[in-house]
């Protein structure tokens, strides 16, 4: 495994070891190209180096799965230098999730190659108490080439379709808007969560989409983790669930909650290009996965 940093420093170093410490414990060898003493700026290193460090990662015949350090914000500013069909014929399993949207997008946009929205180094493997859930996702999804997960929500319409699995950050689907590297998907599954963000900024993006004609491309919209946000008195009753109602009302695609994937502690980890089966009642709905590259085993 390659550990690559297409964004942010990480903030607390000894995250690096721990979460070297436990990839190497479950079996990974491990090669991390960060150094933290090579930070640059709000950076992991200069966009040369960080753009390098992935293709290097790519070109290494030891590597299977390149992990991201963390996200933060970066992968916008190397998206032009990167040599897609290098990443995609690489066979390379790229992992990562937040900023790193960018690259799953641009990698399916380019090339048509699946990616994996999933956990990063410093978060994830390098936290006090890493997730169980987190971990046992991430390695099903690397080592099975096709699952179900089940989940439990209220509130959804019934439904039963399929198609392209793809998304990630809200924002950063929003931003490669009018972009080589966005997906033009028909028929997809869209699957979005965001941090920070207000209800109406939340539903200012989903308006975007709709606007540019992208939701009524989509079979549906898997909704994640919307949190940390804070209300004020000026909204006057207008938050979450209220922005839901009217998007319902709104939107050409159906909106489907419940999907734990986000800046959340428990994620799921999601291949960005594969094929998936949505089956949605009134108790939940069942998330269908396949046709994605898993770990080869090595004889």
């Amino acid at each position: 495994m390659a550990i690559v940093a297409p964004g942010g420093y990480a903030p607390d170093e000894a995250a690096v070891g721990r979460g070297i410490a436990l990839l190497e414990a479950q079996g990974c060898k491990v090669k991390s190209y960060y150094d933290h003493a090579a930070r640059h700026q709000r950076f992991g290193a200069t966009d040369a180096g960080r753009a390098a460090h992935i293709q290097e990662a790519a070109a290494d015949p030891e590597v299977q799965i390149v992990m991201a350090l963390r996200g933060a914000y970066g992968m916008s500013r190397i998206l032009p230098v990167l040599n897609y069909r290098a990443l995609a014929v690489s066979g390379k399993l790229f992992v990562g999730y937040s900023d790193i949207t960018a690259l799953h997008l641009a990698l399916l946009a380019q090339t048509g190659a699946v990616s994996f929205a999933g956990p990063m180094l410093c978060g994830d493997f390098g936290a006090e108490t890493p997730s169980a859930m987190t971990m046992n996702s991430f390695w099903r999804t690397m080592t099975q080439p096709s699952q179900t997960i089940n989940v439990h929500a209220r509130g959804n319409p019934t439904l039963q379709t399929s198609g392209t699995l793809w998304g990630g950050n809200m924002a950063m689907i929003v931003h490669l808007l009018g972009t080589p590297y966005f997906p033009q998907v028909d028929g997809g599954i869209l699957f979005i969560e965001d941090v920070n963000e207000h209800p109406y900024r939340v539903e200012r993006m989903l308006l975007q989409l709709e606007h540019a004609g992208v939701l009524a491309r989509q079979k549906a919209v898997l909704l994640g983790d919307f949190s940390n946000y804070r209300l004020s008195d000026y909204d006057n009753g207008y938050d979450f669930e209220q922005m839901l109602a009217y998007a319902r009302q709104h939107l050409s695609a159906p909106l489907l909650t419940g999907l734990p994937f986000g800046h959340i502690t428990d994620r799921l980890t999601l291949p960005v290009g594969a094929y998936a089966q949505v089956s949605a009642d009134e108790h939940g709905f069942s998330l269908q996965l396949d046709g994605y590259p898993t770990l080869v085993t090595k004889a």
